[in-house]
C-alpha cells in the first residue's frame, strides 16, 4: 500500500472543515430524525457537495485521494455532532468502496467510483447473514454459473442503506465450503440492486433511526461477469484488507460520540443545582467524568497509532482492534456516568443523552465484537491458543 499520510496543517484544516459543516446540523436535528426515522438526505447532500464522500477514492476517480486518518478525523465531527445517525449516513459512502479500489479493475473503477464519490451513487453491503453470526465461513448465500455471468440466491441482514441503494456489495459462495481452507470459496459482487430480485425488508430497531436497517431476501438476481471484484473465490481475503481501517474510524466515531456526551454531562454538573450547590462539587459526580476524559484520551492515542500505521502501509491489526475496543469501552462508559450524572431527566429526549447511550452500545457488537477483539489480541499477540 502506498503511504497516504497527511501533514499535521491538512489534517488540522480537515476537522475545521468537517466541523463546520457538522455542526451545522444540531442535536434537535438528529433527535427529530431518529425519532421520526427518516434518512437524513440534506446532512448527506451537504457533505457530497463538499466532496467528503471521495475522501480515500483517488483523484483520478473524482476523489480526494486521502488516507485513513484524514477519513477518521472527518467522520469523528460528524460523530461528535451527529452521533452515530451521522457518522453511518457517511461511513457507509466512504468504506464498501474500499473493494473496489483495490481490487476492482480498471474499467470498473472508472464507471463507479466517480458517481460514488459525488455521492450521486448509494452503496450497501450485503455480507451478514442470520444463521453464520461471526463465522463468516458459514455464509450461505450461494452464487451459480451461467452463461455470461451469475445467479445469486440466499439471504442477508443488517444490511445499512438498503431501502435507498442503487448498487449492493455482495459476498456470496462461489464453491462449496472446504473445511481445511473454510475461508476460500466466497466471490464478491458489485451487483444493481434490482428490487425485483432483491427484497430489502427494515428492521424496526433499539438506535440509529435515521438510517435504515434490513434484512434482505435475494431470489435469482442476475451478475453479469465484468461485476465480479477481483478473481471468483477470493472475495473474503479482499474483505479482510478493510478490516483494519473499519475498526479505526469506528474507534473515532465512538470516541466523537463519547466527547459529546461529556461535554453535556459536564455542562448539566456545572448548572444542576442541588441541596443549594451545583452537582458538580461532588466527588461521585467529578471522579466519573474525569476518568471518562482520561479513557476518551487513552483511546484516542491507540487510534492516532492505528491510522498512521495504516496510511504508512504498514502493520496495524493489533492497534486497530485495541483501538475499537477502547474507544466503544469509553465511549459507552461514558455515555452511561453522563445518564447518572442527569438523574432522572437522563430519561428525556430533549437531553439527548439517552440517544447517545443506546447508539454507543451497538459498537460493542458490530462491526466485530468486543469478544473477538479480545480473542484477536489473546491468539494474535500474546500466543495464546485459538479458543473457538
Amino acid at each position: 500500500m502506498a503511504n497516504t499520510q497527511t501533514d499535521i496543517a491538512d489534517l488540522k484544516m480537515i476537522r475545521e472543515s468537517a466541523r463546520a459543516l457538522a455542526s451545522r446540523f444540531d442535536l434537535e436535528y438528529w433527535r427529530e430524525h431518529d425519532e421520526e426515522k427518516k434518512y437524513p438526505w440534506d446532512f448527506i447532500n451537504a457533505f457530497a457537495e463538499g466532496g467528503w464522500m471521495g475522501t480515500m477514492i483517488p483523484e483520478a476517480y473524482g476523489g480526494m485521494g486521502l488516507g485513513l486518518e484524514a477519513a477518521s478525523i472527518m467522520l469523528q465531527e460528524v460523530a461528535y455532532y451527529g452521533g452515530a445517525n451521522g457518522a453511518s449516513a457517511i461511513h457507509f459512502y466512504i468504506f464498501p468502496p474500499g473493494c473496489i479500489i483495490n481490487h476492482g479493475s480498471e474499467e470498473m473503477k472508472k464507471r463507479f467510483l466517480p458517481g460514488i464519490a459525488s455521492g450521486k451513487t448509494v452503496m450497501c453491503f450485503g455480507l451478514t447473514e442470520p444463521t453464520a453470526g461471526v463465522d463468516t465461513s458459514r455464509l450461505t448465500t450461494k452464487a451459480e454459473k451461467i452463461d455470461g455471468g451469475w445467479k445469486i440466491n440466499g439471504q442477508k441482514v443488517w444490511i445499512t442503506n438498503a431501502q435507498n441503494a442503487h448498487m449492493v456489495l455482495l459476498t456470496a459462495r462461489t464453491s462449496p465450503r472446504d473445511p481445511k481452507n473454510p475461508m476460500d470459496g466466497f466471490t464478491l459482487f458489485l451487483a444493481d440492486f434490482d428490487r425485483t430480485a432483491i427484497d430489502a425488508r427494515a428492521i424496526p430497531k433499539l438506535a440509529r433511526n435515521a438510517v435504515d436497517s434490513n434484512e434482505l431476501f435475494i431470489k435469482d438476481l442476475i451478475v453479469s461477469d465484468d461485476r465480479v471484484i477481483g478473481e471468483v473465490g477470493k472475495g473474503m481475503s479482499y474483505l479482510f484488507d478493510g478490516l483494519n481501517p473499519e475498526r479505526v474510524v469506528v474507534a473515532y466515531e465512538q470516541i466523537g460520540l463519547g466527547r459529546r456526551a461529556l461535554e453535556l454531562a459536564t455542562e448539566y454538573a456545572k448548572n444542576r443545582v442541588v441541596f443549594d450547590r451545583p452537582i458538580g462539587k461532588n466527588q461521585a459526580i467529578q471522579h466519573p467524568l474525569a476518568d471518562s476524559w482520561m479513557r476518551l484520551e487513552a483511546a484516542q492515542m491507540m487510534s492516532d497509532k492505528a491510522a498512521q500505521l495504516f496510511d504508512q502501509g504498514k502493520p496495524c491489526g493489533a492497534e486497530s482492534n485495541a483501538a475499537k475496543y477502547l474507544a466503544t469501552e469509553a465511549a459507552f462508559e461514558v455515555c452511561d456516568r453522563a445518564m447518572q450524572t442527569h438523574g432522572g431527566f437522563c430519561y428525556a429526549k430533549e437531553y439527548h443523552i439517552e440517544r447517545l447511550w443506546r447508539e454507543a452500545r451497538l459498537l460493542k457488537i458490530a462491526p466485530v465484537s468486543q469478544e473477538m477483539v479480545l480473542n484477536f489480541i489473546a491468539q494474535k499477540i500474546l500466543r495464546l491458543p485459538k479458543s473457538y
